[in-house]
């Protein structure tokens, strides 16, 4: 077992990795420990300037807390990776989603961002459209492999690094009126001419990270996980937070507990607000 002081979140490294040792075998279990060890000695021994979580951790205190975007998305270009920005979803809103200090007084600052996300390359045709000519500003964190898996993919995979990089420099540079009149200045003119290159303006100079690693391997999962536990660590002591309780969650279970037999008929919504009584109503009345 483990201490109860030990977060499921926080839980993968001991004997709730049972079951992902089994999965992938007692070599790539120890490759994965191995990486996350890595990142440990990596963040106790590097200088602040050189120390990859401190540095996430300034940043997204920069643009969080200084700059007020209050969401970042985690697009790595890695289908292996596809399920990492919900787990750090967990990992991070619900470790640093907190409104009131260690000392117990209300912060007077933003505290942690919401983080979402998906791969890359879905991302591109669903939310990227928002991204880089939205009103708002969303903070991004690219991640690539270096290498591939498959030798006879190696220009797939030179696609995806591609894309990645793509994305990262329009972010960054966007693309000027003037650029725009130029792309469509053969098909329009005058006023029609300016309307349109106005679609395909983009302004640029949005917030962006990218982690490169040489190529996703046990190793290296392990050493990414790591990396965004210390980031929390970090921000949550930047904030005066603790990053270790959740109690946000146990409201709603409560309440569930005490809703379970009321959804079921055996007890009356009598004292429950009105909206959860109207609610409670509409579905025992279609659930008979």
């Amino acid at each position: 077992g483990f201490e109860d002081w030990v977060g499921g979140r926080y839980s993968l490294w001991g004997p709730i990795g049972l079951g992902l040792m089994i999965a992938i075998g007692a070599e790539a279990f120890r490759a994965f420990l191995s990486g996350g060890e890595a990142m440990d000695r990596h963040f106790r021994a590097a200088e602040p300037l050189e120390n990859i979580p401190v540095m996430l951790a300034l940043t997204g205190i920069w643009h969080n807390q200084g700059l007020g975007y209050a969401t970042r998305a985690v697009l790595p270009y890695e289908q292996r990776l596809a399920r990492l920005p919900a787990y750090l979803q967990q990992l991070e809103m619900e470790s640093n989603g907190k409104r009131v200090s260690m000392d117990g007084e209300t912060l007077d600052v933003h505290s942690g961002p919401i983080v979402w996300g998906e791969p890359g390359t879905n991302g591109q045709h669903a939310f990227y459209q928002l991204i880089h000519q939205g009103t708002r500003i969303v903070p991004c964190e690219f991640m690539v492999g270096a290498e591939g898996f498959e030798e006879a993919l190696d220009h797939q995979h030179q696609l995806l690094v591609a894309n990645c990089l793509a994305q990262s420099e329009a972010l960054m540079k966007g693309r000027t009126l003037d650029q725009a009149r130029d792309l469509v200045k053969d098909r329009f003119d005058g006023d029609e001419l300016d309307r349109q290159a106005r679609h395909r303006c983009f302004p640029g100079n949005r917030p962006s990270t990218t982690l490169v690693y040489p190529k996703l391997t046990p190793f290296v999962l392990g050493q990414i996980i790591a990396l965004y536990e210390h980031r929390v660590f970090v921000e949550g002591a930047m904030l005066g937070i603790n990053s270790y309780d959740q109690w946000g969650v146990e409201l709603g279970k409560e309440l569930a507990n005490a809703l379970a037999p009321i959804v079921a008929g055996k007890e009356s919504a009598d004292g429950k607000d009105g909206s959860t009584a109207q609610l409670v109503d509409y579905i025992r009345r279609y659930a008979e």
